[in-house]
């Protein structure tokens, strides 16, 4: 059945590509937004990888499963994404230097109608998204597929391209690491 997919999608069949994109969408935004954290910016980013396979079907080989492929795409596009993120906060902080009085760039406070324990836990999983940002892209990669998305090890090793034992090994790590930075964050606080 895959095969004939593919055959199709490399052939330019447009209702074979509709029928994909849709079967896939909800899966590629949630894998976009494990790592931009941002729903638009995450909608936006599964267009483009909808985009590159589209571009890049007559590159499938078929070394792994179709889904495989497209969800290391997004996993690409999602990283080059968070890339282009931090070298405009560079340059936007740089520029801030310049330009004291630039009002624009303050931040807006608003008050919230959320109970306090929203509140909270929206610290709490901004505390935790910042700390896996810290992570080394692999582990990264492999924390977010598998603790934020669900993904098996396996499943994860086919869409990072490593064996099962290196992903396993990537997230023992990275949870390490975690304990490590969370830590050193709340002893700061606590102080």
């Amino acid at each position: 059945m895959e095969q004939k997919i593919v055959q199709q999608l490399k052939q330019g069949d447009e209702k074979t590509f509709r029928e994909f994109v849709e079967n896939n969408k909800d899966r590629v935004v949630n894998i976009c937004y494990g790592f931009l954290k941002n729903r638009r910016d995450a909608e936006d980013t599964a267009q483009d990888v909808f985009i590159e396979v589209f571009r890049s079907i007559e590159k499938f080989r078929g070394d792994s499963k179709l889904s495989t492929w497209l969800y290391r795409i997004a996993v690409t596009k999602s990283l080059d994404v968070l890339r282009k993120k931090k070298r405009r906060a560079r340059f936007k902080q740089l520029t801030s230097i310049f330009y004291e009085n630039n009002f624009e760039s303050m931040p807006e406070f608003t008050s919230s109608d959320k109970p306090d324990s929203e509140i909270e836990k929206k610290e709490r999983r901004d505390i935790l998204n910042w700390a896996i940002d810290k992570l080394p892209r692999d582990q990264k990669t492999a924390v977010v597929l598998n603790k934020l998305q669900s993904y098996s090890y396996k499943e994860v090793a086919e869409i990072m391209g490593k064996s099962v034992s290196s992903v396993e090994s990537l997230i023992y790590r990275s949870m390490k690491k975690l304990k490590i930075i969370l830590q050193n964050y709340y002893e700061k606080k606590l102080l």
